[in-house]
């Protein structure tokens, strides 16, 4: 559904953001996209939607390429949830600000998509409040509403649990699965690795612009030479695995399993 033809960005002060890049993403999958600071993941899915443009090569999204389409159309299809809400937020009120894509898509069944935006992101009370008197996690909550409420093919989430409490970083879990359920595509760039590992998402590790491994997340995160390139902290139960010799746990119930056996 995705693919990367040996793509290439060059931002306008002259730094390389991407180097020949090639890669796909199948329909209904869930990806990682980890590295540290300036790697150039946002660069990378800000590509998926036509925000930005290649340099070089080409990116076809639904078999199309993305410099001949608009970011309002691919974005019907393409959600991403920025990093920063400040970037996303504009309306008056919460409630305007959900509605906002709804009515530039022209989905008929608005208001019932609208409550449950409200309802399953716990805006509901806030809803007649402007955006920008809401906390750093409410606001990121309000962005994950914006866009899950037009019902995208493929969402992009940018750190998603930036200000997130552990109840609301259950909700991002469940939310994913869901998609996923439905068929959806989910990517996810995220610092955040104990989050990602009981995901199991295929991973995408990326350093100076290229991608430097790629696999499942035990697979990119076991090799030594790929964590010190990418400056990553390994999840603690894969460097726990890793340090006794066992297969690595995909979450805690079954860590405490293969210790107490």
């Amino acid at each position: 559904m995705i693919e990367f033809d040996d793509v290439s960005f060059r931002h306008q002060n002259g730094v390389m953001a991407l180097r020949e890049i090639n890669l796909k993403i199948a329909t209904n999958t869930l990806t990682a996209i980890v590295g540290e600071n300036g790697a150039g993941k946002t660069t990378l899915v800000r590509h998926i939607n036509g925000l930005l443009k290649p340099y070089q090569g080409k990116v076809l999204v639904f078999g199309e390429d993305t410099k001949k389409q608009s970011v309002a159309k691919l974005s019907r299809k393409v959600g991403i949830v920025f990093q920063n809400p400040d970037h996303q937020l504009f309306s008056d009120t919460v409630e305007n600000e959900i509605l906002f894509g709804l009515r530039n898509f022209g989905i008929e069944e608005k208001h019932d998509r609208l409550e449950w935006a409200l309802e399953f992101f716990d805006l509901s009370r806030y809803r007649n409040v402007s955006p920008m008197l809401l906390s750093g996690g409410e606001k990121k909550r309000l962005c994950f509403a914006c866009v899950l409420a037009w019902d995208p093919d493929v969402l992009i989430l940018d750190e998603p649990t930036v200000g997130q409490d552990y109840k609301h970083k259950e909700k991002i879990v469940s939310m994913i699965n869901n998609l996923l359920q439905k068929g959806k595509t989910v990517i996810i760039v995220s610092h955040d690795l104990e989050f990602l590992w009981p995901q199991q998402p295929r991973t995408l590790v990326m350093s100076q612009g290229k991608i430097i491994a790629d696999g499942n997340i035990a697979e990119a995160l076991s090799d030594d030479s790929v964590i010190k390139q990418a400056n990553l902290v390994r999840p603690q139960l894969l460097a726990l695995a890793i340090a006794l010799g066992l297969k690595p746990p995909s979450n805690v119930k079954e860590a405490a399993k293969v210790l107490a056996r």
